[in-house]
């Protein structure tokens, strides 16, 4: 079920909020929980059955760790058993039909690949569920010994699917205690409808360029329009997953939870480390948390340092997908990062802010053409058409037409992924922190509701007017 979805906008959110609100405070949890195991159910029920296995094995897990806190080796083994069972079930799922493709192609075998469908969101939900465990040991949060609580804080639907990554201790004071009041309503709904609308007016539109594009054969296009592509791509994936983002973000407010941001303007970064901290921000800080640092983070001098990054960007590409494009990817940042931590960052410090951010971009760009493509012979024939290395014309037809029709779309996605919209808004409503008069209160409120209004009016009708339009998340 899509958030962008008539069945979820119309049927499955209404039903759900006025349960919910009805309900008397000790069940409110319990309807939560079942609304978010058949919201998870709706596609493919089967895969249920593997997200409650996950609950089941680190409820037990989080109890033993409690137990044996003060048992070192059982305590030790405890969390091992924990990492290798989850990496276990998330490998077997994710990167089993990937290992035995290789493994044939290395070794001139003829196994069979399992051709093990992979069950959506099996990498936040896997994550999330080793944060909880992780945060206990480290008593970062208190064991949750209720286990439909802890299947909750795991299958909570707003990001269940495509994350934010909730971490453990953010919500777990939420979980059993948590107020819903009336401001977090309104700017949960608010937030869900820009959500929905980045998604369903500007990521659908960049990504209808960029599929028809990379669709093509790359030396059959022109220079022009493999940029047009890229930078189409770039736009898609950013307003896709930050507005779903912004609807899981809206939605728990809704019900009275508060996750952290997952983004934060990456397009403005002037450094790949900065870009980075500013995009999918949970997952960052995640690897950041739990893998880095436990490493030895930057505390061991500058060889173990590179050692950590090489590691923690590795993770990070086979996180993404099981392809040798998404490890590619990975290893493409991790050398950024590392060049960045040796010298480049202080270059960039020193040179004009606006070449700093032109050189950010070009490199995130770049590296989008490898998560993109399908494999490596094409990512490597789009590069080359982009800098005019193969022999394909400068410009097009195909180019001229994409310019034409979808320029205005794509400079205006540009734009909203700056935050002058949001400084525009802020003049605009600025009068309301100003004291003044009670009449322009109320025109600022009234043009506040009226814009979220005419933005929830606009995206409607395109959730109509499409068809199945899937988050690029839902993979991972």
């Amino acid at each position: 079920m899509l958030f962008s979805s008539s069945v979820f906008l119309f049927y499955f959110l209404p039903i759900v909020l006025g349960l919910y609100f009805i309900s008397p405070r000790f069940l409110k949890n319990m309807i939560l929980l079942v609304a978010s195991l058949f919201f998870y159910a709706w596609g493919e029920p089967r895969f249920v059955i593997i997200m409650l296995v996950s609950i089941a094995m680190n409820y037990m897990y989080g109890l033993w760790v409690d137990k044996y806190r003060y048992d070192a080796k059982r305590l030790k083994a405890t969390m091992v058993a924990m990492v290798l069972s989850n990496i276990a079930m998330l490998g077997v799922f994710k990167y089993a039909s990937f290992f035995v493709e290789n493994t044939n192609s290395l070794f001139g075998l003829n196994l069979n690949d399992p051709e093990i469908p992979l069950p959506i969101g099996i990498s936040f939900f896997t994550f999330q569920a080793m944060s909880y465990v992780i945060d206990v040991y480290r008593q970062d949060g208190k064991v949750q010994k209720n286990p439909f609580d802890l299947a909750l804080y795991i299958a909570l639907f707003p990001q269940l699917i495509a994350g934010p990554i909730v971490r453990y201790q953010t919500v777990a004071d939420e979980i059993n205690d948590r107020r819903e009041t009336l401001d977090d309503f309104v700017s949960g709904v608010q937030r869900f409808v820009i959500g929905l609308g980045k998604k369903m007016i500007l990521a659908n539109s960049c990504g209808y360029v960029a599929d028809q594009v990379f669709n093509s054969p790359a030396d059959e296009i022109s220079t022009t329009l493999a940029w047009i592509g890229i930078i189409a791509y770039s736009l898609q994936i950013y307003f896709d997953f930050s507005g779903y983002s912004d609807m899981a973000i809206g939605l728990g407010r809704m019900f009275g939870f508060h996750f952290l941001e997952n983004f934060n303007y990456p397009y403005i970064s002037k450094s790949v480390s900065e870009f980075w901290r500013r995009w999918h921000i949970s997952l960052g800080s995640w690897f950041r948390d739990y893998v880095y640092i436990p490493l030895g983070g930057n505390r061991s001098g500058p060889w173990k340092t590179y050692r950590n990054l090489a590691i923690v960007w590795t993770l990070t590409g086979v996180w993404h997908g099981a392809s040798w494009t998404f490890v590619a990817w990975g290893a493409y940042y991790g050398i950024f990062i590392m060049l960045e931590r040796a010298f480049l960052g202080k270059w960039l410090a020193r040179i004009p802010s606006a070449l700093a951010h032109v050189f950010t971009l070009f490199v995130v760009v770049i590296g989008w053409v490898f998560f993109r493509a399908d494999n490596f012979p094409y990512a490597i024939d789009y590069l080359q058409t982009m800098f005019a290395l193969n022999d394909t014309p400068l410009i097009d037809t195909a180019a001229q037409f994409y310019l034409v029709q979808y320029g205005a779309v794509i400079i205006i996605a540009m734009i909203a992924a700056t935050p002058i919209p949001k400084w525009l808004v802020a003049q605009l409503l600025r009068h309301e922190v100003d004291g003044s008069t009670a009449v322009i209160r109320q025109s600022v409120g009234f043009i506040r509701v009226a814009g979220v209004l005419i933005l929830f009016a606009v995206s409607i009708s395109y959730v109509v007017a499409s068809t199945f339009n899937p988050f690029i998340y839902f993979r991972f």
